[in-house]
């Protein structure tokens, strides 16, 4: 039993979840970490009705093993549609913008990690705004996919200089990009 006057910290993160292999790399990245890791919001794709029924499920079978489990879903619009031209991808991505700004400042979240949707980019750039307004408070974490071998993913090369820490899975990315870090297979 914690001593009186002790309280546990918690640290917020700001989950984006993309869709298919997306999502079952993050919710496995996830899967290990503890219940400091309060409250989770789970950020994604306003068509993507397969992904929040896997958070759901994540999050159920989570707080039946841990007690005090605090998370929330968020939906944006998509940057790019599967398939969506790139010419329209622009408007796609102003209007996922207009979304992704005053949710970033409502949650100020402390961590917000990613792992590659095309949904992280705005919402890394409002985190990066965030960071500035905030003195640098909120951390981002990039962990590219493990199927990325040889280069880093679009979203990854344009997050590359922005976020606070980007891991790579294989060690031939980390040579080829030195603002990466090598840290072995996570997912």
């Amino acid at each position: 039993m914690p001593h009186e006057g002790k309280q546990t910290r918690t640290t917020s993160m700001m989950i984006v979840i993309g869709s298919g292999g997306h999502t079952k790399e993050m919710l496995s990245l996830i899967s290990f970490l503890g219940s400091q890791y309060t409250p989770r919001y789970y950020i994604m794709a306003n068509t993507d009705q397969m992904s929040r029924d896997k958070v759901k499920e994540f999050e159920s079978l989570k707080e039946n093993k841990e007690n005090n489990q605090q998370h929330k879903i968020y939906r944006i619009p998509r940057s790019r549609e599967v398939k969506q031209s790139w010419f329209t991808t622009i408007w796609t991505t102003i209007v996922a913008i207009i979304y992704a700004f005053p949710l970033v400042f409502y949650i100020n979240p402390k961590i917000i990690l990613c792992n590659g949707p095309g949904t992280c980019i705005p919402l890394c750039f409002a985190g990066l705004l965030l960071k500035i307004f905030t003195f640098g408070k909120t951390q981002m974490i990039y962990v590219e996919s493990i199927c990325r071998v040889e280069t880093l993913s679009l979203s990854a090369k344009l997050l590359y200089y922005i976020v606070d820490h980007m891991f790579v899975q294989w060690p031939s990315l980390q040579q080829q990009y030195p603002r990466t870090k090598y840290i072995g297979r996570i997912v």
